[in-house]
């Protein structure tokens, strides 16, 4: 296993369970309500990989307002390494509200807060420990040049890369495309795995995007503009593998699910993790199913990712 990166975001998430969504201009009673010190793409991938237990570092910054200060205890105790976490003074954390619906559906509201300011000089501030890392992982949640700078250090563009202690070729950058926006043709090529979920997908190749023949039209169309190759999450469906000449479909895992808002940043660290370990790619997106499948068994994210024993004992009890 090697050293693994999330360069992203932290949200503080407030959470709350409805029988459904109200109409615009109604209001209407909430089951549960709940605040969570945990949450924003980043750091729930970061999360569920110390979970499993990677070796992995966060880069992000958080503000010491609204429980920013106790969200780096929070991943601290989740065994992720926090050297290249700012908290800034006099600021809010990224926050977002998550509302789930009796169909088990959510929505969600995303405040930017201090994941704004993760620019291009906080990441050559930390290229050191970034660039030592084996498997990166990033997100939509940071802003885009911050991304692409980060992409284009990692893979070497302009000789940059022997400043750090591996070569381009040699680490795994894998880029999940959320949430949903355009993405310049730079972003698709420089990474070595995409992994959109139907929306994320159906926007980037503006299409719709629901059966498996329009997820396999839809993934040729990025792989058209440049990228390697695409990992598509389709909720209970599964995943599909779609690359310049091959498609797989991935069966998922019946559960009984009680809440998807961490099923997809499980998925990803399900499917770093067992990359970095040296399992195919088909044998990665199983065992990334199997952790997505198990954090929707609880209410909320962070909390709801599950431990590697947990993984393990589901993948032999569903062969």
């Amino acid at each position: 296993m090697g050293k693994m990166c999330v360069i992203g975001s932290f949200n503080i998430d407030i959470m709350s369970a409805v029988e459904r969504f109200p109409k615009t201009g109604e209001s209407i009673s909430v089951k549960t309500f709940d605040l969570q010190i945990g949450g924003g793409k980043g750091a729930n991938q970061a999360v569920a990989l110390g979970r499993l237990g990677a070796d992995v570092m966060m880069v992000g910054k958080l503000g010491d307002k609204f429980f920013g200060p106790e969200y780096v205890e929070v991943l601290k105790r989740n065994g992720v390494s926090c050297e290249a976490v700012e908290v800034v003074a006099g600021a809010f954390p990224g926050a977002a509200f998550v509302a789930v619906d009796g169909n088990r559906d959510n929505i969600l509201f995303i405040y930017p807060g201090t994941n704004a300011l993760v620019d291009k000089a906080w990441i050559d501030r930390n290229w050191d420990a970034i660039s030592a890392c084996d498997v990166v992982l990033l997100q939509l949640e940071i802003p885009m040049e911050t991304n692409l700078h980060a992409m284009n250090r990692l893979k070497g563009a302009d000789g940059l890369v022997n400043s750090g202690n591996h070569k381009g070729s040699d680490r795994l950058l894998i880029l999940d495309p959320a949430p949903a926006t355009a993405l310049p043709d730079e972003m698709l090529t420089g990474a070595d795995f995409i992994t959109p979920n139907e929306v994320e997908l159906s926007s980037l190749a503006g299409i719709p995007v629901a059966e498996e023949d329009e997820f396999l039209k839809a993934s040729r169309i990025l792989i058209a503009r440049g990228a390697r190759n695409i990992i598509a999450k389709a909720g209970r469906k599964g995943a599909y593998i779609v690359t310049g000449t091959d498609f797989w479909k991935v069966p998922g895992f019946t559960v009984d699910a009680v809440d998807p808002t961490a099923a997809g940043d499980s998925f990803n660290a399900g499917f770093a993790l067992a990359l970095s370990e040296g399992k195919t790619v088909l044998e990665s997106v199983r065992f990334a199913n199997a952790v997505a499948a198990l954090s929707t068994t609880a209410f909320g994210a962070q909390s709801a990712m599950p431990v590697r024993a947990a993984v393990e004992r589901f993948l032999k009890e569903n062969p």
